[in-house]
């Protein structure tokens, strides 16, 4: 057996699973005397880890999948079984031989919620809490021949609580008394989870050192004269685990990855320290200096720089003993309550950020959480130009998996610790006024995982409670260890003195360098005095979202709206009884009662009617025919709704507003309600609303006052820009077209320009298009394209229905470049059914949206194939050297028409390509990246869309496209 190196070891694979009370023998016996399982021979069965026991059995299927219809309800709920009938075993074994004087530590990066563990016979528990990390030393019980047999009896929370009849936010509040997620036992948006997430939920690992190991370093970084001068402070935590004094050398080295793949060292230093015997010290680098370093920005302000931090032990006699290494961004981030808007207003190097993001629960239910599905999550994020998240305090306290990915796209993290007001102390009945029974054990568990998450850029705020401030105790106890360093204290810190050994380093702080706020409406979100002051949750009037009364407070942390998927993820998560659509009941006063299928209700479906406010939006295109048509009809709602919502907080960006956090990107399971994609992640055209509102650069329409407004959310000035508007009827003509004079719009602000008059024209009609377009006047550049469809105030959009018939034909080009099972596909899709006019800026230029970038178009990267010019093979050779495809082709697709017109609400998707199928069956390829989806295309123009995925073993992928007026499937590749 080869001895074992230096670092960590994922245990991931080869894990069984057996329910407790069906395995006879105890630990110590599993482990030393009995034969181990070997296979899933029952009880035992293929186990997931990390993952949780409901994870699992539904992975064996001795369960229903929850999310499946109304699978969950065939479950037994932890109330009604007890707490044994989900204590499970987890076994697996490993290969460990160590060498002379290393050492190794058995690592749980979590569990829920409590565990014993028996290693070779010895026996140690996991104490409780389910976000905390256990680390036993296992050198001394490791096997002579280096075969290691584990066991791990985990238990489920101590209160798990009991659903009510009527359900509720958080069931009976139980689970308020344990440090664990709250969400388990269901929301008005999530179904409870049976065995309240109980499991092994997190990397299990062993670490390998020499005599001394490192322990949680400390990284943080301070700022001077602008940003140009700058230190990184470095604090590492040793442990001698000899008998003997260590004489080591530290090192710390700073690098950074250029373009080429060449790495460039900016830091190395060198440090010579003694350890004692057995001792645990803290040691503090001397600060290492900057100028000028490449900063990291959020998404939509620049660039995501990383540097890669590497600290080393090496002891005198043995060698490198440890290693340890991490991302690390240099961004500083400040923030205060608006006093123009009582809001709070975030900077981040020292440039003023408007907030336009999201709420987070987590990525899966029964956390079935993996690097592939974070990544997809928050490059959704991404996508949508949104800044910040928000890990919402029934959820997780966030893997670092997560934070990963949201410092390389650029995502800010609100992270709240893990109280609610429904479940501690707020609820109905009151529920736990004093929060968790363990004060001291929630306080470690919140240390912990400030140890765990604080070097990450993107972390912007510390949060003590969902819509509640945790107990007094335990705020002041937060609020004292995550107290300011004095560099951080002045939000407008201009300080110019260079750095003084007086001042305790930061990183000697717990945290120091982020702000903490008790609650998610305390301190300048909500009404800031922690009142129930978010919301609301439901169907809106568009055009209300502008009303400068429409939300009365400067940063709104929750604001919610409709999220039916399509029509295929509807076939896919439910059996047929669930596909009948709702019944639409008229009331007395005009209004539509909504009365969804009992399927859909269980899945907690948000109606797209607000009777006594909003008029039904689905019943505004018509009586929908079937659930195809009543999903695509739910697709142009929940693009206008959050289109409408993100713009119309954009149109008062700091005069009343510094912020919004829509409730929810996503649900964690099969739900219906408040999400831009699905479980499965397919996309809902809401998701596609949200880059055009939240471009960095935007012009857009006031819903209410018909005034066409330019953003400017960069801090750069705009100038020489233009704006051009056309209005567009359902027979393609153009009734109205207008352009703007020169403007200069200045860095962070929205101006208000000329008002489109075309619905006070002479004989308008009652249903039209508008194509906004902002472009640069020099050379006809685009920086933003909207486009939107508008009734008349008093008409509706039935007259859409019939324009289904209107078919304008396409030219669709297409280069696609393979590697491997990795698919990106570049497109241009033209309207032919109109000649370009050469004399407007209209027809002379293509768009591409670029998510998070204020870059105008390159007519370079264009790759224009439709005029069969050699600069397409220019852009080829470009992208292939980017790229290193392995296979390319480029191809034609031509759609024919039966008259001119807007081709309207085009979509792609991606399938498994099969002879046979019928339309039940699910063929789709998840996840995909579409730079833009369900756009639509005046005559004439030309729109360029980039597709990016992965395709399965053995699959050969079909891309289509659908429109409104499109309604067959044209294929594409």
């Amino acid at each position: 057996m080869v001895e074992m190196e230096i670092g960590k070891t994922v245990l991931d694979g080869g894990w069984l699973a057996a329910r407790s009370t069906e395995v006879e023998i105890n630990g110590v016996e599993l482990t030393t005397t009995q034969p181990p399982p070997t296979q899933p021979i029952s009880p035992w069965m293929k186990a997931a880890v990390p993952g949780t026991v409901l994870g699992t059995l539904v992975e064996n299927k001795l369960v229903p999948d929850p999310f499946y219809g109304l699978g969950n309800e065939s479950i037994i709920d932890i109330a009604d079984s007890g707490r044994e009938h989900y204590t499970f075993w987890f076994f697996t074994t490993f290969e460990c031989k160590l060498s002379n004087n290393q050492h190794v530590d058995l690592n749980f990066r979590a569990i829920n919620y409590s565990a014993e563990v028996y290693l070779n016979g010895h026996k140690e528990v996991l104490p409780k809490g389910m976000f905390r990390r256990h680390s036993i030393d296992i050198t001394d019980i490791l096997h002579p021949d280096g075969q290691n047999l584990l066991a791990v009896l985990v238990y489920p929370p101590d209160h798990p609580g009991r659903i009510p009849p009527q359900g509720g936010q958080g069931g009976d509040h139980e689970i308020g008394k344990d440090v664990a997620a709250q969400y388990v036992e269901g929301w008005d948006w999530m179904t409870p989870i049976r065995d309240r997430n109980t499991g092994i939920w997190d990397e299990v690992s062993i670490t390998v050192t020499g005599p001394v190991k490192i322990v949680d370093p400390h990284l943080a970084s301070s700022f001077f004269d602008g940003c140009k001068r700058v230190y990184l402070h470095s604090t590492v935590e040793l442990v001698n685990k000899n008998a003997g004094v260590a004489e080591c050398s530290l090192n710390i080295q700073v690098s950074t990855e250029l373009g080429d793949g060449t790495v460039l060292v900016e830091h190395l230093e060198t440090q010579h320290v003694s350890i004692s015997p057995g001792a645990n010290i803290q040691y503090t680098f001397p600060e290492l200096y900057f100028y000028k370093p490449n900063l990291w920005w959020p998404n939509g302000m620049g660039k995501q720089h990383l540097y890669n931090v590497e600290i080393t032990v090496n002891v005198n006699g043995y060698g490198e003993s440890d290693t340890w290494s991490h991302h690390f961004g240099f961004r500083k981030i400040e923030s205060h309550t608006d006093s123009a808007t009582g809001g709070r207003l975030f900077k981040v190097n020292d440039q003023p950020i408007f907030i336009r993001g999201g709420n987070w629960i987590l990525s899966d239910g029964l956390l079935r959480l993996s690097k592939e599905r974070y990544k997809t999550d928050i490059r959704f994020h991404a996508d949508m130009n949104f800044n910040m998240m928000r890990c919402w305090g029934g959820g997780l306290a966030e893997r670092p998996e997560f934070y990963h990915y949201c410092d390389l796209y650029g995502l800010l993290v609100w992270q709240e610790f893990w109280i609610t007001g429904d479940c501690d102390g707020r609820g109905d009945p009151v529920s736990n006024p004093d929060g968790p029974l363990d004060h001291d054990l929630f306080l470690l568990c919140a240390r912990d995982t400030v140890k765990l998450l604080r070097n990450h850029p993107s972390l912007a705020l510390w949060v003590g409670g969902n819509e509640q401030a945790p107990p007094p105790d335990i705020n002041a106890a937060l609020k004292n260890d995550l107290q300011l360093h004095p560099y951080y204290m002045n939000s407008n810190n201009s300080g110019t003195s260079a750095i003084t050994p007086v001042i305790k380093d930061p990183s000697q702080y717990l945290d120091g360098t982020r702000v903490y706020i008790q609650g998610s409406m305390w301190d300048g979100f909500a009404d800031g005095k922690g009142d129930f002051t978010d919301g609301p949750y439901e169907i809106q009037n568009p055009e209300d979202f502008f009303k400068p009364d429409y939300y009365k407070y400067g940063f709104n942390p929750e604001v919610g709206n409709v999220g039916m998927p399509v029509a295929a993820t509807i076939r896919a998560t439910m059996p047929p009884e669930g596909w009948q659509i709702p019944l639409f009941k008229k009331l007395a006063n005009g209004y539509i009662e909504e009365v969804p299928n009992p399927i859909w209700t269980y899945h907690k479906y948000i109606p797209y009617s607000k009777p006594g406010k909003v008029h039904d939006q689905i019943l505004s295109y018509g009586t929908p025919k079937d659930l195809d048509d009543f999903c695509l009809k739910a697709q142009l709602v929940n693009y206008v709704q959050y289109r409408a919502l993100l713009e119309g907080y954009t149109s008062h960006m700091w005069s009343r507003y510094t912020g919004v956090l829509i409730w929810k990107t996503q649900n964690p399971w099969t739900g219906l309600r408040g999400q831009f994609y699905d479980h499965l992640h397919d996309q809902t055209a809401g998701f596609y609303g949200c880059p055009s509102a939240a471009e960095p650069i935007h012009v857009q329409l006031n819903l209410e006052t018909y005034s066409i407004e330019v953003v400017n959310t960069m801090s750069e000035e705009l100038s020489n820009v233009a704006i051009e508007a056309s209005v567009w009827d359902l027979e393609g003509e153009c009734p109205y077209y207008k352009t703007s004079e020169k403007l200069t719009v200045p860095p962070k602000k929205v101006v208000p320009t000329f008002e489109m008059k075309y619905p006070k024209s002479k004989n308008p009609k009652p249903v039209y298009f508008l194509l906004l377009k902002l472009y640069d006047v020099s050379d006809n550049r685009i920086y933003s394209r909207n486009f939107y469809w508008l009734h008349l105030t008093g008409d509706d959009y039935k007259l859409l229905e019939p324009f289904k018939e209107r078919r304008p034909p396409l030219k669709i080009t297409s280069l696609t470049f393979i590697k491997g099972s990795s698919y990106e596909m570049r497109l241009h899709i033209q309207n032919t059914s109109k000649k370009p006019d050469s004399n407007t800026p209209l027809y002379r230029n293509s768009f591409i949206r670029r998510n998070g970038s204020c870059d105008k178009l390159d007519s370079s990267e264009s790759f224009d194939l439709l005029d069969g010019k050699k600069h397409e093979i220019s852009l080829y050779e470009k992208n292939k050297g980017s790229f290193s495809r392995e296979y390319n082709k480029a191809m034609v697709s031509e759609v024919s028409g039966t008259g001119k017109g807007v081709a309207f609400f085009l979509h792609f998707s991606v399938h498994a390509s099969k002879k046979e199928h019928n339309k039940v069956e699910d063929t789709r390829i998840l996840p995909v990246h579409y730079s833009d989806n369900y756009f639509s295309l005046v005559p004439g123009e030309v729109m360029t869309v980039t597709i990016s995925f992965e395709v399965p073993p053995g699959v050969t992928p079909q891309v289509t496209l659908h429109g409104w007026n499109h309604h067959d499937m044209h294929t594409i590749l």
